[in-house]
């Protein structure tokens, strides 16, 4: 696993550093808000659905950025293990004010998660694979599809401060995607996402996790790039089949 980490890291760097090369490296800084809910439904032991929603604005919360919805059937392999296979949709805002149309995603996903802990910390991994298919907008219309296949690895660490439980703990994760395709030369370093902030139980079935979110986001151009300052709000509700002492697992999920 270590080795497969570095090796993960190392490829971002090296694709990161040989875009930049490119030409001058532009940043544009953005303030966004993003609130979700995020739900697990057990059938029984094994199989269960995955369910959220997403909103996504830009200016804090003044502009519209996008609405995501995803939908999916879980598996759980193993104690540790959970296996999950879905579609979720897109709608982004336009990219100009003069523009009224939403851009279209639709999106094919597989999905494994393994829990562990060290000591009284609770590590979670997530492994995603995802085939997006994305509108192209020209002059507020549609002329064509964008095809591409992004991995993403989420590394997240819930650290209890706290002896009581119904009281905050520490998270702090980061996130990182690669995308492959054709149109993808300069940028397969897609995303970067750090978080940190506290995770907290509302309800035995309901949680929810509030915090500060970097997202640097590298363009297909490869020297511009987009850093987010995001303010995020989950909640997270498990229903169903659930053992009263079994520990409430999030799997961090976001779009």
């Amino acid at each position: 696993m270590y080795r497969f980490l570095l090796f993960f890291f190392g490829s971002c760097c090296f694709y990161s550093n040989y875009a930049q090369t490119k030409t001058a490296k532009e940043v544009n800084h953005q303030a966004q808000t993003w609130v979700s809910l995020n739900t697990n439904y057990k059938f029984n032991d094994r199989w269960g659905m995955m369910n959220d929603v997403h909103i996504r604005r830009t200016d804090f919360a003044d502009k519209e950025n996008f609405y995501f919805a995803r939908t999916g059937i879980t598996y759980k392999a193993y104690p540790k293990l959970t296996l999950a296979l879905g579609y979720a949709h897109l709608w982004l805002a336009p990219a100009k004010p003069e523009w009224n149309n939403f851009a279209d995603e639709n999106r094919l996903y597989q999905q494994l998660v393994y829990t562990s802990k060290i000591g009284k910390i609770n590590v979670l991994q997530r492994l995603r694979n995802e085939q997006r298919w994305q509108e192209k907008m020209v002059n507020d219309v549609a002329v064509d599809t964008r095809f591409t296949n992004r991995v993403r690895y989420l590394l997240s660490f819930t650290i209890p401060v706290f002896k009581d439980k119904t009281l905050p703990s520490v998270v702090v994760a980061e996130e990182l995607l690669l995308h492959f395709g054709k149109e993808v030369v300069y940028n397969t370093l897609d995303q970067n996402r750090i978080f940190i902030g506290i995770r907290q139980n509302i309800t035995p079935k309901l949680s929810y996790d509030f915090g500060y979110m970097n997202v640097f986001q590298q363009k297909y151009s490869g020297y511009q790039y987009d850093a987010n300052h995001t303010l995020r709000l989950f909640f997270y509700y498990n229903g169903g089949k659930t053992p009263e002492k079994e520990t409430v697992q999030h799997q961090d999920r976001q779009e």
